[in-house]
């Protein structure tokens, strides 16, 4: 696959991959492993169990997704499970199961996700037809074992993805409860993005002899740091292409290759950028060297403003008009970031990497500059505000120039005496600047404000609104209700019990919920109001911290539903 001999390691064929698996990654735009897939991938096709620390953006899921698919079987007529993966979200556990079927579409593969908020009958329908694997929240694959809907007696792999999440979310019992009813001889793949105490423990109690691997722990490049000035914002995908062009407005490069994952990624984010105004240019593994050079030759030339690549392609390019890197999705390891920037702040000059990084990937931030020994600093995506004040700025950076050259303004000058008969200078002046801005392009007409990704202490990221706006988490209005869980402190409640709860039955995420109280016998939780019966109606059959819980809207002592206080 690719381009030719890999220059970091071996390409996917020369992992044993099955020619369904290859054919799958080729046409996905997947030109080589990962770090993580090279390391992971020999070990689980040979049976081994698995104990690997990688946080997101690393490739994980594919490095253990390949090996299970890898050992389905032609005859999978029984209707039960091979393969369990448990994850701490509902999210999640869709990402999960679009990557096993974008895998293993040409194997038949069944796949299905199980999580709360979808409906129960659903699930239990595609369960009685039959599945290969089930990508589950523990809490609803608890309830779905509970019910006798999920039989695990057929399991030959099981993976606990982001398990750390998944014990700070309080699913801890439930894990244990989960594996309790799988085959003792079954593989066992953990994955956890930091690796605790209580990680080591599960690992001694459920893997054996695991093979273990940590990403995140090459050496840096050898010699002196380039100088590069690094930033870093924390946006959600949604806002991803947004967020690029406004910081390529303030950042105004001369010349910047902005790195996406895969060679359909980068398809899709050119025309994106071209659809927005900026000279982009793909530059992939499905290339051919003519083809690459013309892009370069336009890079080097200033006729495209970016390039948008995959790390293979833009391996030993050397431009040296390049003022900017920026990382469009993480790299999935610190070496590979430290590479790609090492493209800028060469020959004594100053270069400028950037990093877009999405709430789920703000530890694999730390880990590169734990690794890197250099500080990532983490801005504030520029706001429509910033936005015009930078293009102002270009204005006037432009009219500042003109004046300079004062022998070439000499035969406007009738033009400026006539108005000022008639208007005050100042306001020709303004009118001028006017129409120098408007045809400069220095208006903005994206007046969309992108949400701020605020850091909560010890908790994920989550995203907020800006000040005027509602509420994160509240309906329309920033509505808000609580409601009464019939368990407290004395079973042994904590926050990140009732959030994990919350998370992994409803429709919610951590993020949309609001402040907790905790009282010895019962707790109340704030939700958005027009997400409290689904929580209600999702928590019924449910436990929390292994008990059963009465939950209901608290009973009202005022007037109704309290509005959220704004940020």
């Amino acid at each position: 696959m690719g381009e030719g001999p890999y220059v970091d390691g071996a390409g996917f064929a020369d992992l044993q991959l099955r020619p369904e698996l290859r054919k799958a990654l080729t046409s996905l735009g997947y030109e080589e492993p990962t770090p993580i897939q090279r390391e992971a991938i020999p070990p689980l096709l040979a049976g081994h169990d698995l104990l690997g620390q990688a946080a997101t953006g690393t490739g994980k899921t594919a490095a253990f997704a390949l090996p299970v698919l890898q050992h389905l079987d032609g005859d999978r007529s029984l209707p039960d499970p091979y393969v369990l993966v448990l994850v701490p979200t509902r999210e999640l556990a869709v990402q999960v199961s679009q990557a096993f079927h974008r895998y293993g579409r040409d194997l038949g593969v069944r796949v299905v996700p199980i999580y709360g908020g979808q409906p129960i009958g659903r699930q239990l329908q595609v369960l009685s037809r039959g599945v290969d694997v089930v990508v589950a929240t523990p809490g609803r694959a608890l309830d779905h074992i509970r019910r006798g809907t999920l039989r695990l007696g057929e399991v030959r792999t099981v993976v606990l993805d982001e398990a750390d999440e998944m014990l700070d979310m309080g699913f801890a019992e439930d894990l244990e409860a989960i594996l309790d009813e799988t085959p003792a001889q079954r593989q066992t793949l953990l994955f956890s993005a930091t690796m605790p105490a209580r990680i080591d423990a599960i690992a001694r109690r459920h893997l054996r002899d695991p093979v273990r691997i940590e990403m995140g722990r090459a050496a840096t490049a050898a010699g002196e740091p380039p100088r590069v000035r690094q930033s870093a914002y924390v946006v959600a995908r949604a806002h991803k292409p947004t967020a690029l062009g406004r910081v390529l407005d303030v950042e105004s490069p001369a010349a910047a290759i902005v790195f996406c994952r895969t060679r359909e990624e980068v398809d899709q984010l050119t025309e994106t950028m071209n659809g927005r105004g900026y000279r982009a240019e793909a530059l992939h593994g499905g290339m051919n060297q003519e083809q690459r050079d013309r892009v370069m030759g336009r890079l080097r030339s200033g006729t495209a403003d970016l390039v948008i690549a995959t790390d293979v392609a833009a391996r030993g390019l050397d431009v040296e008009q390049l003022t900017h890197v920026v990382n469009y999705h993480l790299p999935s390891a610190p070496d590979a970031y430290v590479h790609r920037i090492g493209r800028v702040g060469r020959a004594g000059r100053e270069g400028v990497a950037v990093t877009l990084a999405e709430p789920r990937e703000h530890r694999m931030l730390k880990t590169i500059e734990k690794v890197t020994g250099q500080r990532i600093a983490v801005e504030k995506v520029p706001t429509v505000a910033d936005l015009r004040a930078r293009r102002l700025e270009l204005t006037r950076a432009s009219l500042a120039e003109s004046l300079l050259d004062s022998d070439d303004l000499e035969h406007y000058r009738v033009v400026v005496e006539s108005l000022s008969d008639e208007h005050d200078l100042m306001d020709v002046a303004l009118a001028a600047v006017k129409l120098a801005h408007e045809s400069s392009g220095g208006e903005v007409a994206d007046e969309e404000e992108i949400p701020e990704i605020a850091e909560p202490r010890g908790k994920r990221p989550r995203e907020v609104a800006r000040r005027g706006g509602p509420a994160a988490g509240g309906g329309p209005d920033g509505d808000v209700v609580r409601l009464f869980f019939g368990v407290g402190r004395r079973a042994g409640v904590r926050p990140q019990d009732l959030v994990g709860a919350i998370a992994g039955e409803s429709h919610l995420r951590g993020r949309d919920i609001g402040a907790i109280e905790i009282s010895d016998r019962f707790s109340l939780v704030e939700v958005p109001a027009s997400a409290a019966d689904d929580v209600v109606a999702s928590l019924r059959r449910s436990t929390i911290k292994g008990k059963k819980a009465t939950v209901r809207r608290e009973r009202p002592t005022g007037a109704g539903a309290r509005r959220r206080p704004h940020s």
